[in-house]
């Protein structure tokens, strides 16, 4: 579940500061090339500096049970 949250959270931020690069200023590109350099440092180091914020928002590493992962 964290895992999905925190993909979720790093494509949206892809996906708008495109839409604000697009509509605004291209300065938003900036915001960009910081989020894949974090995706990157990510893979290399398996941490991410958002991963202890969404813990103390409640979110945890465990699976949770459904249906279709028994």
């Amino acid at each position: 579940m964290l895992e999905r949250v925190l993909r979720g959270i790093a494509g949206a931020m892809v996906l708008i500061s495109l839409a604000l690069a697009y509509g605004h200023s291209p300065k938003w590109l900036i915001l960009t090339g910081v989020m894949g350099l974090n995706l990157l440092q990510s893979a290399l180091t398996n941490w991410c500096p958002m991963m202890p914020i969404l813990r103390k928002m409640g979110l945890n590493g465990q699976k949770q049970k459904t249906s279709y992962n028994e």
